[in-house]
């Protein structure tokens, strides 16, 4: 995959954070870590556009017996079981 540079700001607290974490070893740079964080936001959309999804059909087919917990639970197992989560 291409990769495009980016010049992006931060605070000094997130630096700290960044520097912290590169520390531990995990991550070779800053770069890798941002990358990682925005696939884990991407992840995260996903999840909770999925789940929207299944709340707008529950509510749209004007029955349902489960709860908007169940629904939640059920949604984010199937999102395990396809590996999305």
């Amino acid at each position: 995959m291409a990769m495009i540079k980016k010049s992006v700001s931060i605070t000094d607290q997130q630096e700290e954070w960044i520097q912290a974490q590169m520390q531990t070893g995990h991550y070779a740079t800053d770069s890798e870590l941002v990358r990682e964080a925005l696939r884990e936001k991407q992840l995260r959309m996903a999840e909770v556009e999925a789940i929207r999804q299944k709340l707008i059909a529950a509510e749209q087919s004007g029955f349902t017996s489960s709860s908007a917990e169940e629904i939640l639970k059920e949604s984010k197992d199937e999102l395990r079981l396809n590996g999305k989560l």
